[in-house]
């Protein structure tokens, strides 16, 4: 076992403590307040939508691409934090007679995650009011959940964290950026990346040390199950591209050859591709801390799965 893993700097988790609490805000004053989502507005940005890739269609039809692409964006968040919940509050038990700086700071994650999840149901309904029927996600958080925590800890930490910094990039780099969408929307994710900074701070220290207790036996079976939660990540993406498809093609202003619905599905998937795996497997932070505790031939391992859904 590699020992310098277990250096973890302690003082880390005060610091998210303290700006939880100094950044805490609250669903209905700050975020909501009061609005709805309005039918003119884009929701999802092109730079993760990647509806420019889409020429057969107009600017009224990139904007409802948009609004679904970004209402299921808001439902795979709602998802992943259940067993991201459930995880970090089995994780608190380690602290519970140790550190209490470091069970604060998972407490406040575990609040923090049970109010994003009111949120994204809150924002579900505010979609489902401006969008047309028919829009489906069918996908249980606790049948997932269920799934994902049968799962090593190492495993199911190295996909949280993964999400968690991918979230932020998506925030930093597509929606703070973007002038043209809907401020609502815009909000919910300002928001939702002020929380989310702490968590992938406490996902990466909790990481490391799971990882600093394993042997390299267990560490090489956790690596083959966090590339089958990538693969199980993969297949909800499949199903809901489809979906999110056939639900595009019956609210669609202009109707789809098959030719045309038959791209539109796979540049649907490649853009959920994209925005909830291969845009945090090639984040530079999460390969510097996944690097830090694997050996060459595991990252092989992984680099190959990922290859498959390029």
């Amino acid at each position: 076992m590699n020992m310098h893993h277990t250096q973890i700097d302690m003082s880390r988790y005060g610091r998210c403590i303290e700006i939880s609490k100094r950044i805490r805000w609250d669903i209905d004053d700050d975020v909501i307040r009061g609005r709805a989502f309005d039918s003119a507005d884009t929701f999802l940005p092109a730079g993760l939508s990647k509806v420019g890739e889409f020429e057969f269609l107009d600017a009224d039809d990139k904007r409802l691409l948009s609004q679904i692409q970004g209402r299921t964006y808001a439902n795979i968040f709602g998802l992943v934090e259940r067993f991201i919940n459930a995880k970090i509050l089995e994780l608190s038990q380690d602290h519970w007679l140790g550190d209490q700086t470091a069970l604060e700071a998972l407490v406040r994650f575990s609040d923090e995650e049970i109010k994003h999840q009111e949120l994204f149901r809150r924002i579900e309904l505010l979609a489902a009011n401006c969008l047309p029927a028919g829009y489906v996600f069918d996908v249980n958080p606790n049948d997932v959940a269920g799934v994902v925590l049968g799962k090593s800890t190492w495993a199911v930490l190295a996909l949280t964290l993964h999400i968690e910094l991918f979230t932020q990039q998506h925030y930093r780099e597509s929606i703070e950026t973007e002038e043209d969408i809907s401020p609502l929307f815009k909000d919910v994710f300002l928001y939702h990346w002020k929380e989310e900074s702490q968590h992938a701070v406490l996902d990466e220290l909790e990481f490391l040390r799971t990882d600093a207790g394993m042997t390299d036996a267990e560490r090489d079976t956790a690596v083959d199950e966090f590339i089958e939660l990538v693969v199980a990540v993969d297949g909800i993406l499949q199903a809901q591209a489809v979906n999110d498809a056939t639900y595009f093609a019956t609210a669609c202003k202009n109707p789809l050859s098959s030719e045309e619905q038959a791209v539109l599905e796979a540049g649907v998937l490649r853009a959920y591709r994209w925005q909830y795996i291969l845009s945090g497997a090639e984040h530079p932070h999460f390969i510097g801390v996944l690097s830090s505790v694997i050996n060459n031939d595991q990252a092989g391992r992984i680099m190959a799965a990922l290859e498959t859904l390029r």
